[in-house]
């Protein structure tokens, strides 16, 4: 069904990243390409002038180590981490990157975004491609 699969995940024991896994495994064509990433938040230029550097680095090593070791349950998935708005970012990396499909979770919604997350309503509104939620 698709060719190039994205597979944006947030590195939490609260999100099942398995299951958006497994859905994209099944919506591959054989040969299927998978891209997993993982969104950082921009922190205010106020809060990191009093986090020391170190920690600063030695935290975005950890994210890239564990969202390595999260994508291995994809065969060949490549694996980037980007930073801004998360619903942006996603739609902007599928835009530039020629993806099919999207394959993301959605955490339960609270009145605000009652039927959606905010960052699953995002990418479902501006996706240029296909776009699957897990939830």
């Amino acid at each position: 069904m698709y060719k190039r699969i994205l597979v944006p995940v947030i590195l939490d024991e609260q999100h099942d990243t398995q299951a958006s896994f497994m859905a994209a495994r099944i919506l591959a064509v054989e040969g299927a390409k998978f891209s997993v990433i993982h969104v950082m938040e921009f922190i205010p230029a106020y809060v990191t002038a009093e986090i020391p550097d170190e920690v600063l680095i030695r935290t975005r090593e950890k994210v890239e180590s564990s969202l390595v070791q999260s994508a291995k349950a994809l065969p060949n998935a490549e694996t980037k981490l980007i930073s801004g708005h998360a619903g942006r970012a996603i739609v902007d990396y599928a835009s530039e990157n020629d993806i099919d499909c999207i394959v993301m979770a959605s955490h339960w919604p609270g009145v605000s975004d009652f039927f959606l997350g905010s960052t699953a309503s995002m990418v479902v509104r501006h996706a240029k491609c296909s776009v699957h939620i897990i939830r």
